[in-house]
């Protein structure tokens, strides 16, 4: 059963840091591109980081591009975001995607990827 369970959300101030954890299970998480996305309250899903399986290159939007940064630990199956210099319009809920067949032009579409957690919230506050 494919699973991705992340955590490390929560309220915080703007400026502050969060360090934002997903255990991956079920797949083969050492060949899979995994990434972070984002929704806001009426706001459709948007990508915010990724790493590519089989160079290790990180990609990130533009909007955290400097603040954020995503990392790997394929021995425990975890993709770390650690944010930092939050500001209010990082505020919502993260989803940590991945996929093992994904094609590198579609590396920015949410709906590309084969599975995905359930969210943990980011709030910040000004």
């Amino acid at each position: 059963q494919v699973q991705l369970v992340e955590s490390g959300g929560e309220s915080v101030q703007a400026g502050e840091s969060l360090r934002l954890s997903c255990v991956a299970s079920g797949f083969a998480f050492r060949t899979a591109t995994v990434a972070w996305f984002r929704q806001a309250p009426g706001k459709e899903r948007e990508f915010v980081a990724a790493l590519w399986r089989s160079t290790g290159r990180t990609y990130f939007a533009d909007s955290v591009k400097g603040r954020f940064t995503i990392s790997r630990d394929n021995a425990k199956n975890t993709v770390d975001l650690q944010m930092n210099s939050l500001k209010p319009e990082d505020t919502a809920v993260y989803y940590c995607e991945a996929s093992n067949t994904l094609i590198l032009s579609s590396l920015r579409t949410a709906q590309k990827y084969a599975y995905w957690g359930q969210g943990t919230q980011v709030t910040v506050s000004s």
